[in-house]
């Protein structure tokens, strides 16, 4: 029996009961199995069924057509291949009588009906392929719908998301579900439809043939084997999916640990941790390596049982067809055909078992993603939500309480406003509760009691998309995207040109720096902007913000990665962007925000202080403790640096010029 090959798919599934199996061969491929129950089995026939749309789009009358052409093909193609041994029979029957008759015309007679015979065999078999060809390449435009389709709405579902489920979730393992999805509908497409439901179609046209050329006996022996042969290949096929999963888990194990460990390179590379990444990542490669082996092992045990079974059967049909030549019963082209037609049934049996298998482990790729599709939005509009109206660009908090976990309140009847053009400034200590405001703000987040304004209109009332449009970030964190300078800054308005483009980078204070780069505005920034400085990305953020010119500005710790001058440059472009537009400004440099309208300070996320720069210093409170220390850092900070420049002064005029 030839080997059936294999590829790793799959996260998660499940194998039902294989107790008579495991007393047959022992324990020794999957000794840690545990048995599945009718729920798992059920979803899984619950998900094939939710395929069934994608095999007949209704949005698509083209394919719908395509599929019924590819069914009448299938069809016929079935048909010629059960003729294919009958004419077989014939041609050997016919060369029989030749052999033995009289006469040089009817021996003439007999070999042009036996030629003929041998090229309706002939033109047969090159039917069966031609057919099979057309009718695949029919239905690949269905099947690759279908993925297109499946692949979009799944992105699509990614995005709408909130940020604690892909805070929670690894981007590896989501690449890797969907990559591994992607190949299965294709493949459950393929196998389900062109080959599962042509496969038993041609299982009754034999029964049709065994009974017309044979009799009942032949039947229920055929019968019997392909029973025997369907619950030994369905039963092991189940057994050795428990083994899959380990595989695939994995797998996916070891793909995150690559992808985290490669994102994380220059981390990795500080602490010097090459040789603990290499054995994260070969602890995971050697699970997949064990499982891999017990899939082959496997593989082998049901080749075997399935040579077995088979071979079994077909002796049997052949010893009763000789017996009923010498009792002439049967004739010698019933003898050949009896073979013929048991090896032509092999293929479609032996298929029907691997046809099965990766159905059931293209269900199991397909089920997460299915598991992706099912996850709930936790923020989604309102059935009567409208878009934002922004006149003013007044904020208002009112009363916000708010937690990511239930038993730790992050903040606490929390309430300030924003007046329309007026800038607002929120400090304190880390784990106050400062960037969870603006998450708040852009509804990444719902508040559990209270309300947030703009402008009157509460944002939960209102289009998310509206409301994100209204506002401009600059994150402390800036990630950009693994494309050009200019696709990043065009991010902010995607149909702005490059005269903007440009404008927008000048006022970021970056566009003499992009211009002394060989390639412009088109370099590369590479994977999450590493190709660029802190303050580099940073002012491509500002840019790209610039470029929106949204009604409310956020500025999260933007100039955080700035050195000095560079921070008091773009604060002058800042200020002039924040100019006529409701500011919210996170800050921990205190320098950056004393010309704020007012400045709020939290401690443990609550409001503790709030007034001017110069009312809150002169309250010394929380505020005046946090300037006084950074002002004593920026002192000996510069003391120090002119502690350097005294010393390289003097050493610079040493004699021995040390």
């Amino acid at each position: 029996m030839t080997s059936q090959n294999e590829t790793p798919t799959g996260d998660r599934t499940s194998a039902p009961k294989v107790g008579r199996l495991r007393r047959m061969f022992g324990n020794i491929l999957a000794p840690g199995a545990e048995p599945a129950n009718e729920h798992d089995r059920r979803d899984h026939w619950r998900l094939a069924h939710g395929l069934l749309p994608f095999v007949w789009p209704e949005d698509r009358p083209d394919l719908r057509r395509r599929v019924v052409l590819a069914a009448i093909i299938l069809v016929i193609a079935k048909i010629i291949t059960v003729l294919v041994p009958v004419f077989f029979k014939e041609a050997t029957d016919l060369l029989t009588e030749q052999s033995t008759s009289q006469g040089a015309a009817i021996a003439a007679g007999v070999a042009m009906w036996a030629s003929a015979m041998v090229v309706a065999y002939g033109i047969g078999r090159i039917a069966m392929a031609v057919l099979t060809q057309v009718r695949d390449v029919l239905f690949t435009a269905v099947g690759q719908h279908a993925v297109r389709t499946l692949n979009n709405r799944t992105f699509r579902h990614l995005h709408r998301l909130s940020l604690r489920f892909h805070l929670e979730r690894k981007t590896g393992g989501v690449s890797r579900v969907i990559e591994r999805a992607t190949r299965a509908i294709e493949l459950i497409m393929r196998m389900g439809v062109l080959n599962l439901l042509p496969t038993l179609l041609e299982f009754v046209l034999i029964a049709f043939v065994l009974l017309y050329f044979f009799n009942w006996v032949y039947l229920v022996i055929v019968a019997s084997m392909i029973g025997f042969y369907m619950w030994f290949t369905l039963s092991a096929t189940e057994w050795r999916i428990t083994i899959r999963r380990e595989m695939n888990d994995s797998d996916t194990e070891a793909n995150t640990k690559a992808i985290d460990s490669l994102l994380n390179y220059e981390t990795v590379k500080y602490f010097g941790n090459e040789e603990m990444e290499q054995r994260r990542f070969d602890h995971s490669m050697a699970r997949y390596e064990k499982a891999a082996i017990q899939t082959y092992y496997s593989l082998g045990v049901l080749n075997a049982g399935q040579a077995v079974i088979f071979t079994a059967g077909l002796t049997i049909c052949m010893v009763l067809a000789a017996y009923g030549v010498t009792t002439g019963a049967h004739t010698i082209g019933d003898f050949v055909m009896i073979n013929a037609l048991m090896i032509q049934l092999y293929m479609p049996l032996n298929f029907m078992g691997f046809v099965y298998r990766e159905i059931r482990q293209g269900l199991v790729d397909v089920e997460t993603m299915f598991k992706l599709l099912e996850e709930p939005e936790e923020i989604s509009d309102r059935p009567d939500a409208k878009p934002l109206q922004v006149s003013a660009g007044r904020i208002e908090f009112r009363n916000v309480n708010f937690h990511y976990d239930a038993e730790r309140p992050i903040l606490k009847d929390l309430s300030f406003e924003v007046p329309e053009g007026g800038m607002l400034a929120i400090v304190g200590p880390s784990g106050a509760g400062k960037s969870t405001i603006s998450r708040i703000l852009f509804r990444f987040y719902e508040i559990s009691d209270g309300a947030v304004l703009i402008d009157g209109q509460d944002i939960r009332d209102v289009t998310q998309k509206s409301l994100r449009a209204a506002i401009g970030m600059v994150p402390q964190d800036t990630v950009l995207f693994n494309d050009t300078i200019r696709y990043n800054i065009r991010y902010g308005r995607p149909d702005a040109t490059d005269a903007e483009i440009e404008e927008a980078a000048r006022l970021a204070q970056i566009d003499t720096f992009i211009r002394q780069l060989p390639k412009g505005y088109d370099t590369a920034v590479g994977e999450r902007g590493l190709k660029l400085s802190g303050g580099e990305k940073q002012r491509v953020a500002i840019a790209r913000t610039i470029l929106k010119s949204p009604p409310i500005l956020m500025l999260d710790e933007a100039t955080s990665a700035l050195d000095s001058q560079t921070e008091k440059d773009i604060q002058d472009s800042l200020d002039a962007v924040a100019k006529n537009r409701t500011t919210l400004v996170i800050a921990h440099r205190l320098s950056t925000i004393v010309h704020a309208d007012r400045i709020l300070v939290l401690e443990q996320g609550v409001l503790v202080e709030q007034g001017t720069h110069a009312e809150l210093v002169e309250r010394d409170g929380l505020y005046a403790s946090l300037w006084n220390k950074q002002q004593e850092a920026e002192e000996a900070r510069a003391k120090l640096a002119r502690t350097l420049e005294e010393a390289e002064r003097l050493g610079a005029i040493r004699p021995d010029g040390s």
